[in-house]
């Protein structure tokens, strides 16, 4: 369950990768030398030349950076990971520094000769420069987005690390059958779906009391955040706090607003299943820590780690045998990590090894049902990585969150088929249906609440208004209450529950969450079409999952002839989960 970073690098010797670090820098600095200066007045087959020599750049350096990101968050107590990271993002930001001449004036040279976007020496790049196109106008001069950087580096940076490590060696005492117990946050957090009602009930409140004794330092980080992210608006002139969002995911703004609209026409939905869940499990009306329990009849199923490997593996493998294979293939080389420790980052993630064609997932595994949704989630991730890395250029690797999160959701799916298909009784139909329920409910509209949540700081801010624990707090309930109504009880510790999401403190990504609503409603819509059209759908998933980010989401949706800019498409989504809610509402019958 631990994996093998040494495919990363040519040697794990600290001092020999600390020596690939400075020549990455070396590197970067021929490059600039190189062409700094002359982009602008490049022609098609120049830039051609410069953009792919760009490519074979990022991917010299890749395993590297990578592997010093990944030790580290294996283990931020390790000293030499700690050390590999603080050089690894020293290094980064040189780097970034050294290169942020070439975007600037590829900006300069479309700006100059637009038509070059369309020549067909460069059709493999054709959307990655109309990306920077829509960049230009909020480009800074040369020195600007090197202080920028420099910036970046000392703040947001230092803070989101800080909430990472905090979390990670944040420990918690609960007493579980008059034993008591000192667990990491990744353990802990293992007992909100334990079938004893209390013991979810104690760790929400253990976790969740504790995190808010921190307030200042929470408080304190998200406050820099927004408002830095306010004053870059400004300096880049985005006419809103979420702009910066939408060119990042390759997206629009009347795209976002109607799959929100979608979301308030729906909230309806949610809470009646919601309120079908505490019928289920015997109750007036869910508390908080009941949201994504188990139903209390639910087999207590404990699942060993090659027990979650069978099931992933035979899902992707009924879908498709080459994405089977390379599911597989992940657990063979070791590139997944699924231990519970202290000094373990918090949270599940993957991330791409384009050099590789491969990916690397980190996760916390406790054996539960939940857990290995988790695993067939970022297995999804690491689908698309395979795929696009075959297909594209690394340019065109650079997915938007919003399409990002369509391979592992969809593998949510295609595990929810397998399980529901081997279920036996009723019971466990409600588990597996409960269970997708669950994971629709938070991605869709519980993300929903953090994206209203993030937009009235941001508003506070601009009204004068101070971004104190108490206040952050507030406008987390307000955000929180606009999607759950009176559904659900709340425990006080709740109101910090704002302070463990990472989302809001990670270096240049504002406006996180709403992506995760868009893949979960635009993937429920393929779903559907996967349903209708079987086998026959499978070449056009791996198609969409294989053109990375050389074409933005609605393109991608209208190759399957979607609009995405419609309220009657994100419905789709929705009329899905409205046809699960009926099978679970079948089961009670």
């Amino acid at each position: 369950m631990r994996w093998n970073l040494s495919h990363l690098v040519r040697d794990t010797d600290p001092n020999k990768i600390q020596k690939e670090l400075v020549s990455a820098i070396e590197d970067a600095k021929k490059m600039r030398e190189k062409y700094s200066g002359k982009i602008e007045g490049f022609g098609a087959k120049e830039l051609l030349g410069f953009l792919q020599e760009a490519d074979e750049l990022m991917l010299k350096y890749e395993g590297p950076f990578m592997y010093c990101f990944l030790l580290y968050t294996a283990d931020s107590t390790d000293s030499v990971a700690k050390q590999l990271n603080e050089s690894a993002q020293m290094t980064q930001m040189k780097f970034r520094q050294t290169l942020a001449f070439a975007e600037l004036e590829v900006g300069k040279l479309l700006s100059k000769k637009p038509e070059i976007v369309n020549d067909p020496l460069l059709a493999e790049y054709r959307h990655y420069l109309e990306r920077i196109v829509r960049k230009i106008p909020h480009m800074l001069p040369e020195r600007e987005e090197q202080l920028i950087i420099t910036k970046d580096r000392n703040g947001i940076d230092a803070w989101s690390q800080l909430q990472g490590d905090w979390l990670s060696t944040r420990t918690f005492e609960i007493e579980i059958d008059g034993e008591k117990k000192v667990m990491p946050y990744g353990e802990i957090i293992g007992l909100y779906q334990h079938p004893d009602r209390e013991i979810r009930r104690k760790a929400n409140q253990i976790v969740y009391s504790g995190l808010g004794k921190d307030e200042i330092i929470w408080a304190s980080a998200i406050r820099s955040i927004c408002s830095d992210h306010l004053q870059m608006c400004e300096w880049r002139k985005y006419e809103s706090p979420m702009e910066s969002s939408l060119i990042a995911n390759d997206v629009d703004q009347e795209t976002i607003d109607s799959l929100m609209k979608t979301i308030e026409n729906n909230v309806d939905l949610y809470r009646d299943y919601l309120k079908l869940k505490a019928k289920l499990m015997g109750l007036e009306k869910l508390g908080n820590w009941d949201i994504v329990a188990p139903l209390p009849h639910a087999p207590a199923t404990k699942y060993t780690w090659s027990d979650a490997r069978n099931e992933v593996v035979s899902s992707y493998k009924g879908f498709d045998e080459q994405i089977g294979e390379w599911v597989n293939e992940m657990f063979d080389e070791r590139h997944i990590d699924g231990e519970v420790r202290n000094g373990k980052r918090s949270g599940a993630f993957c991330v791409s090894w384009l050099a590789g064609k491969s990916a690397y997932i980190l996760l916390s595994f406790n054996g539960k049902l939940g857990d290995i949704y988790t695993l067939a989630h970022e297995n999804g991730h690491a689908v698309h990585d395979y795929l696009m890395s075959r297909a594209q250029k690394p340019s065109n690797t650079e997915v938007g969150a919003c399409i990002a999160e369509c391979g592992s959701i969809f593998g949510e799916l295609l595990l929810t088929d397998r399980l529901l298909a081997k279920a036996k009784t009723k019971e466990e139909k409600q588990a597996v249906l409960a269970t997708v329920l669950d994971e629709f409910g938070m991605a869709a509209f519980q993300v929903s609440a953090r994206v209203f949540f993030e937009q009235s700081m941001y508003d506070t801010i601009k009204e004068g208004g101070f971004l104190d624990g108490e206040t952050v707090a507030k406008l987390w309930v307000a955000g929180r209450d606009r999607i759950y109504g009176d559904a659900v009880e709340w425990l006080p510790e709740m109101k910090w529950e704002w302070t463990m999401k990472p989302h809001y403190y990670m270096p240049r990504f504002r406006f996180y969450n709403y992506p995760y609503v868009f893949a979960q409603l635009f993937v429920f819509s393929l779903y559907r079409l996967y349903k209708e059209q079987g086998k026959d759908f499978v070449p056009k998933l791996k198609k969409l999952l294989s053109s990375g980010s050389s074409k933005a989401p609605r393109e991608l949706a209208k190759e399957l002839g979607f609009d995405i800019a419609t309220e009657e498409f994100w419905q789709k989504g929705m009329d899905q989960a409205h046809d699960f809610v009926q099978m679970l509402k079948e089961t009670m019958e």
